[in-house]
């Protein structure tokens, strides 16, 4: 099986004298409509991200994105219209732990999502966040991660712009 194609490393290199590690990959669903992509906006905070969590034991990034995007956001994603766009790989020292480095690939799909909306499944943090989803102009959704300093989610505010970034550098949206 071929590599997923790295859209860009976001590594801080400030784990020196961690001596544990904690690895938890995602997978995110990238669904475009129009000119507006499907993403999660955090009435807590005020970022946007794209729908998708964690890959459970036992999970494909596959399987975990469609049941984290289900779980999120309400949309089924159509399993195949499913396919491969990039990964962007995370390496910091951890906010919780502070003697871990923590280590995430983020992988995202290009899929399409069946018309109607189910009801929301959120964690309990998701439900005090507030998290809605929103169909987003990108350019919009980018200005407001940049402007948001929240530590410590300010890398994945920037990795989702980034990763909006690729899609409008590639054509996906404009």
């Amino acid at each position: 099986m071929k590599a997923m194609r790295l859209l860009f490393d976001m590594d801080l290199r400030d784990y020196d004298g961690c001596t544990g590690r904690f690895v938890r990959d995602s997978a995110r669903s990238i669904i475009i409509r129009g000119n507006r992509v499907a993403m999660l906006y955090n009435r807590k905070y005020g970022y946007y991200k794209f729908p998708g969590g964690g890959i459970e034991d036992g999970e494909s990034p596959v399987e975990a994105m469609m049941r984290e995007t289900k779980e999120e956001s309400g949309l089924l994603v159509i399993p195949n219209t499913v396919k491969e766009y990039g990964l962007v790989h995370r390496a910091q020292r951890s906010v919780i732990k502070t003697d871990e480095v923590f280590i995430q690939d983020n992988y995202y799909y290009l899929c399409d999502a069946e018309g109607g909306i189910a009801e929301q499944d959120l964690d309990d943090y998701e439900k005090e966040e507030g998290f809605t989803l929103e169909f987003v102009d990108p350019h919009y959704a980018m200005e407001k991660n940049r402007k948001v300093t929240n530590r410590p989610y300010e890398m994945m505010f920037e990795r989702e712009a980034r990763v909006l970034e690729c899609l409008i550098e590639e054509g996906l949206l404009s």
